[in-house]
């Protein structure tokens, strides 16, 4: 029996030492930092994590995945791909993290698990290679990855805050 649904997750997915594909780790960790987040809104770094993965993601109501995500747009273009398309998206692989996270994404979507509301929320990489840093193209979109899945989550009915913001307040 499926447990009770624990809030969203926010994944991170993939690798800071290939160039661009760290994106969601960034966009992830910049979220953590200028965003203050109700209890129920979980961040996690998937990078390496593989099947360990599996028990969050069945366990969210929404899940939320900031990540490198080609669609054969200019590089730092925004994209956002939402749960009925997460499939084709995740059937062109990237980069080696793609691997785990696809057989964990189908896996949950095979035994009913996936969240009913889940989004990829991420840009177009320019280098997927041995590389630490993102280019300039993708670094410039970090900001706008997570104004996007800060309005996601509120959309969601959570309530993000700005961090300078509650300190003027």
């Amino acid at each position: 029996m499926r447990r009770p649904a624990a809030g969203a997750l926010v994944l991170g997915c993939g690798n800071p030492i290939m160039g661009d594909d760290g994106l969601g780790l960034v966009a992830l960790e910049q979220l953590r930092r200028e965003w203050e987040l109700p209890p129920s809104v979980t961040l996690v770094d998937g990078g390496t994590w593989g099947m360990n993965l599996l028990p969050l993601i069945e366990d969210a109501a929404q899940l939320l995945l900031l990540d490198a995500i080609r669609g054969g747009q200019a590089p730092g273009t925004l994209i956002e791909i939402e749960r009925a398309d997460l499939p084709r998206y995740f059937s062109l692989k990237i980069s080696p993290h793609q691997i785990d996270l696809r057989e964990v994404l189908g896996l949950a979507e095979l035994r009913g698990t996936l969240p009913a509301q889940a989004v990829a929320i991420g840009a177009e990489p320019e280098f997927v290679d041995l590389a630490t840093g993102l280019t300039p193209a993708v670094a410039a979109r970090v900001d706008d990855v997570v104004l996007r899945a800060v309005d996601r989550l509120a959309h969601w009915g959570y309530r993000p805050a700005r961090r300078d913001a509650l300190v003027h307040a």
